[in-house]
């Protein structure tokens, strides 16, 4: 039987937190015939996350499309206001239950339009890997008068799943739990014009002499708004965690990698200083922090959660803490425009799952959208 073994980031996720789910809308609705076809397409090419995980490995599974996927009438039309202006809140009647896979589509059909609900368990991919993913699949779902057209766009963008590539790593034997969630969490959105961010990186680069990026902006934007909101609940210092991408940075990875292409960055602020510094300061002290990426470096980080993996620190053995700090995930690059099933992009591309004082970072048209949970 085909098998993998997960990475020292897949660990962090094995417990199954944060499944990665979004709604889209689209405003017309399409055959879900070429979607269903499209499904079984991939799921040879991608089938870790149509596999089955147990004791550290994936294993293949034969694909049944019951497993993976349904299909439901709504009876209503979807009150796309409500949906834009009140995010998870409005939307947590859409949110599937737990995964019996590891991946898992809805489609819904309200009196207009059309709804996709793909929820993907962590452990079996990130965001890169979500968005890939579903961007291959809508191209193979559009029609087409291209003869071979589906053949030739699954080999041409076929993934690889080395997720163990850098280091040989082997886990077994110890169970993690997703820590326990009794409260309800708040949910609000922010829309940041691109412009008020490309003005603060140019105001820092004629008075420091220091280049920053729109990221270092939006995550301090993300923090300086969760601190604000919560004063009461943070001690003197608060955590900053910063998902990496690595694949451009490790050639063992690249483009095509499906899996946790990811190096989660900390860095310690003090409360005082977020309150009290300007935007750009706290921007600032981002960069500063962050890590040159290289194949050398990431080999550190993965030797370094290897070895509190052997050590069974199981407190650590999350991405963040939700406590004491804070996670700021930067969405906002990824293809969401790219996924035309044949009717167009989707209209709302809105996430249904977060975990407490965690901001997603996503575009909006020509501009960015803060969505946080809290």
């Amino acid at each position: 039987m085909k098998k993998i073994p997960i990475s020292q980031v897949d660990v962090l996720f094995s417990s199954g937190i944060y499944p990665i789910e979004f709604l889209f809308y689209y405003k017309d609705a399409f055959d879900t015939r070429t979607l269903r076809a499209a499904l079984r397409n991939l799921s040879s090419a991608f089938w870790p996350m149509f596999g089955e995980y147990k004791d550290g490995m994936i294993f293949k599974d034969r694909y049944r499309e019951e497993n993976f996927y349904d299909e439901e009438a709504m009876g209503a039309e979807l009150d796309v206001p409500e949906i834009e202006d009140k995010g998870m809140d409005a939307n947590s009647r859409f949110r599937l239950p737990d995964l019996k896979k590891l991946f898992f589509l809805k489609a819904i059909r309200p009196k207009k339009g059309l709804i996709l609900i793909p929820k993907l368990n962590h452990m079996a991919g990130d965001g890169y890997s979500y968005f890939y993913f579903l961007s291959l699949l809508a191209t193979i779902a559009r029609p087409t008068k291209v003869p071979f057209k589906s053949f030739l766009t699954a080999f041409s963008s076929r993934p690889h799943h080395r997720r163990t590539a850098l280091k040989d790593f082997a886990f077994s034997g110890l169970e993690l739990k997703p820590a326990p969630q009794n409260e309800r969490l708040t949910a609000e959105s922010v829309d940041i014009l691109r412009k008020d961010v490309k003005s603060i990186i140019r105001d820092v680069a004629a008075s420091d002499h220091f280049q920053i990026s729109a990221n270092d902006v939006l995550a301090a934007k993300a923090v300086k708004k969760l601190v604000g909101r919560q004063t009461s609940v943070w001690g003197d210092e608060v955590g900053v965690t910063i998902p990496i991408d690595v694949r451009q940075h490790v050639k063992e990875y690249g483009q095509r990698f499906i899996g946790n292409g990811i190096m989660l960055h900390t860095i310690k602020l003090r409360r005082h200083d977020i309150e009290n510094s300007e935007i750009k300061e706290i921007a600032v002290q981002i960069r500063k922090s962050m890590p040159v990426v290289t194949t050398e470096s990431y080999l550190f980080y993965l030797t370094e959660l290897e070895e509190t993996i052997s050590q069974r620190i199981t407190d650590k053995l999350r991405p963040f803490d939700p406590e004491h700090g804070c996670l700021v995930t930067n969405l906002s690059k990824l293809p969401s425009d790219k996924l035309d099933f044949g009717s167009g992009p989707p209209e709302i591309v809105s996430p249904l799952t977060a975990e407490k004082n965690s901001t997603g970072i996503l575009a909006k048209k020509e501009n960015y959208v803060l969505r946080f949970a809290y």
